[in-house]
Formats: C-alpha cells, structure tokens, sequence
C-alpha cells in the first residue's frame, strides 16, 4: 500500500462512534446544511417500510438530522411504493422524473434522476434491501461531511457476512473491485467497501460527476471523485454490520463485467465494442447459453441538463 494511503487511513476513516449526534446537529444547524436521504428500490416491499421508519423516527423527529426522505420506485410490482410511502418516505416513480428522457435499467439510473427530485446540500445513498437496518449507517456517513467542509464524499464501511459467515459477503468486491483498484487507482486501496451501496456526498460534487447506469455507478463515481476532488477529500466511516439480500452466482456475474467495463471506460476513453456476456444454466438437454447485454450507458454530470439548473437556479 502506498505511504500516501497508509496516511489517509490514519485521516479519513472513522468509526460511527467518533461523531455524537448532538454534535451533527449542531454543526448542521451552524452551518444552514441540508440533508436528503434516497433509497433506490425494485421490489423491496419487505425492507423498506422499516428503513423508511427507522430513518424518520430517529433521525427526523428525534434528532432534525435528515430533512428530506425520498424513495425512488424503478418499477416494483409488489407493495414497495405503498409501504414505503405508508412509512412516511415521499415515493416518487423513476420514470416520472425527466419524462423526456426515456429511462434506462439500472441502479445507477435511479441514482441520476434522484438529484433532480431532492434539494438537499449533502446527498446520502442507502440501498433498499438492508436488514435490521440502523439509523447508524445514514448518521455515520453524513457526519464527515457536516463537520469538516474538506471533506466531499464518504464511503460506508462494514462487515458484510453470507449466511450467517463473518467475512464472506463483498464477492465481487474481493474478485473484481478490489484488484482493479490496487492495481489501476492505488490511492484507492483503502476503501474497505467500495462497491457498498450506503455513501454520501456533496451536492456540488455528484452534479459534476457522469453516472454509469447500471452495477457500476459506485466504482465509476469513486474513480471519477478521486480525479476530480482528490484522495484527502474521501474518507469512510465504520457503521457496524450489513445483512442485505445475496444475489446468485450468475447476477454476480453481470455485475462483474459491468463493474470491469465502468473500470475500462476510464482507462481508454477511445470507442469500445459494446460487450456481452455470456453465462450458462442447465437445461434438461445440458447446458443452455444465456447472453446478456453488459450495462455501458453513462449519464452526463447532472449539471449539464437543463431542467436541473433551471431548478437549481428558481
């Protein structure tokens, strides 16, 4: 590890615990800075409600830490809006949001389009699927950033287990993510989660940033953050333990090459084929070819669209 990585572990990680929630709402309050809070969901109707009731209860009446709670439905045909809006979330569906855009698949879509919909100064991302969910995961991240103004992105950090195994979730953080960092962004070798779904950043540094559409939307802001703020304007805070919903082994397939193929856009920049992949399911006469487009889109940086700045602007 780079010396400049051991120094900025020892300056940019913390844990939960360093930062009291007085503390937060102080200096949020002696500053005038704004909180929103996005879940991104696809059929999560049996975790939502109690991240949605969690997140309001201790950190929206308790403590006036998070001023606004949205989530943005990406097409759930199970309760997930009803339950979330129930919860007390405002529920706004992702192809209502810039409807002249058609929108795209993916995680990194919804993601995109949040910002057009939220107003807040400090934007933190948790994802839908979470459970026993603590309100720790959204005080911790946004910490940082309400008491060092340095500081414009911070990363979730965690224990990821699988089935009840400590140290054995994060596959393609270990297998994909982590090797392609060490070995292509070294200064960004000390995120211990850098796909983790759970960040927060600065609204003035998510509008400059393109956001790949798909799976790779937390490498590629990560890769395009460091370029453009600097490595001493990350950190990572430790929030304890994540318990969320696997995927299966081919799902983490796809999500590999997208994560691979956000990573080869920002090394070569020059045309690229757009790559399929190409897994394989038994059938009853063998094994059966199953190809899969490989997500590529990006979105602009948020500030180059009209109706943002138009927004912004009013």
């Amino acid at each position: 590890m780079l010396e400049e990585v051991e120094r900025w572990l020892t300056r940019r990680s913390w844990s939960v615990g360093d930062r009291t929630l007085d503390r937060l709402t102080a200096a949020k309050a002696a500053r005038g800075t704004t909180v929103s809070v996005v879940l991104p969901a696809l059929d999560e109707e049996e975790t939502v409600g109690e991240i949605v009731a969690v997140i309001r209860r201790e950190l929206m009446e308790k403590v006036p830490l998070v001023d606004e709670l949205v989530v943005i439905d990406s097409g759930s045909v199970d309760g997930t809006a009803k339950i979330a809006a129930a919860a007390g979330a405002r529920v706004v569906h992702r192809d209502a949001i810039l409807p002249r855009l058609p929108a795209l698949p993916g995680k990194g879509e919804v993601l995109w389009r949040s910002l057009l919909v939220t107003t807040g100064d400090i934007v933190c991302f948790v994802d839908a699927d979470l459970r026993e969910f603590s309100a720790d995961f959204v005080s911790g991240i946004v910490g940082p950033l309400l008491t060092d103004p340095e500081v414009q992105l911070v990363k979730g950090m965690y224990d990821r287990p699988l089935n009840g195994t400590a140290g054995q979730g994060g596959r393609v953080t270990e297998l994909v993510a982590r090797p392609l960092l060490n070995l292509h962004w070294p200064l960004l070798a000390g995120f211990v989660q850098p796909l983790g779904g759970e960040y927060a950043a600065r609204r003035t540094l998510l509008e400059r940033l393109p956001f790949p559409v798909g799976y790779g939307v937390e490498l590629g802001l990560l890769v395009d953050a460091l370029h453009a703020v600097g490595l001493d304007a990350l950190a990572q805070v430790d929030v304890g333990v994540r318990i969320h919903r696997h995927q299966d082994g081919r799902a983490l397939g796809r999500m590999a090459a997208a994560i691979y193929r956000t990573a080869q856009l920002r090394l070569s920049r020059g045309h690229l084929v757009r790559p399929v992949l190409t897994q394989f399911e038994r059938g009853e006469d063998g094994f059966v070819p199953r190809t899969h487009a490989v997500d590529t889109e990006e979105r602009p940086p948020m500030r180059e669209i009209g109706e943002y700045t138009a927004g912004r602007a009013a």
